[in-house]
C-alpha cells in the first residue's frame, strides 16, 4: 500500500514538473516576444527634427486611441505627416514586434476591414521607434493615391490603429 502511494505521488510530481516546465517556458517565450521590441526600440525624431520637417508637410492625418479594432494594448495616438519622401509620426504608439505603416486605400479600424483591403495597400516599412518614428516612402509610391494610413502587427496579424489623411 505504502509502495503504491509512492508510486502514484511521484508520477504526480513528474507530472507537475513537466506541467511547470511547459508553463514557465510558454510565458518566457510570450514575454520574450513582447519585451524584445521594447528593449531593441530605436530612438525616434526629437522635437527639433520635428519641427524642422514642419514645412515640408504634404498630407497629415491624427491617430486616435479610441478606433473600433484599438484596445489597451494595440493603440495609436498622434499625428501622423507626410511629406519630402517620408513619413513621420509625432506622438506614439504602443510597443509590440514588428510593426508595419501601410497606405491604404481607405480608411478602416478593425483587423476584418484592413485584412480585406491589404492586397490593395502599400507597405511603407518597418517602425522600429514607438515614439516620433520616421519611415522613407518607397521609390515610386504616389501618396496621393491613398486616403489613410495603417499601423499592423505582421507577427500576430493585429490592427494597431489607424489615420486619415488629408
Amino acid at each position: 500500500m505504502l509502495q503504491t502511494l509512492t508510486e502514484i505521488c511521484r508520477k504526480n510530481l513528474i507530472l507537475f514538473g513537466i506541467f511547470n516546465v511547459f508553463f514557465g517556458l510558454t510565458i518566457g517565450f510570450g514575454l520574450g516576444v513582447y519585451s524584445l521590441p521594447i528593449l531593441t526600440a530605436e530612438t525616434g525624431l526629437d522635437d527639433a527634427a520635428i519641427a524642422a520637417r514642419q514645412p515640408t508637410i504634404e498630407r497629415l492625418g491624427k491617430f486616435y486611441r479610441n478606433l473600433e479594432g484599438s484596445d489597451s494594448l494595440h493603440w495609436g495616438e498622434g499625428t501622423i505627416m507626410v511629406g519630402d519622401g517620408s513619413v513621420w509620426l509625432d506622438g506614439s504608439v504602443s510597443p509590440g514586434p514588428d510593426y508595419r505603416l501601410y497606405f491604404a486605400p481607405i480608411f478602416v479600424e478593425t483587423e476584418e476591414s484592413f485584412l480585406a483591403i491589404k492586397s490593395q495597400s502599400v507597405e511603407v516599412g518597418s517602425i522600429k521607434a514607438f515614439t516620433n518614428f520616421t519611415l522613407q516612402l518607397p521609390d515610386g509610391v504616389n501618396v496621393d493615391g491613398f486616403p489613410a494610413v495603417v499601423i499592423w502587427c505582421e507577427a500576430f496579424s493585429q490592427f494597431i490603429t489607424a489615420a486619415e489623411l488629408s
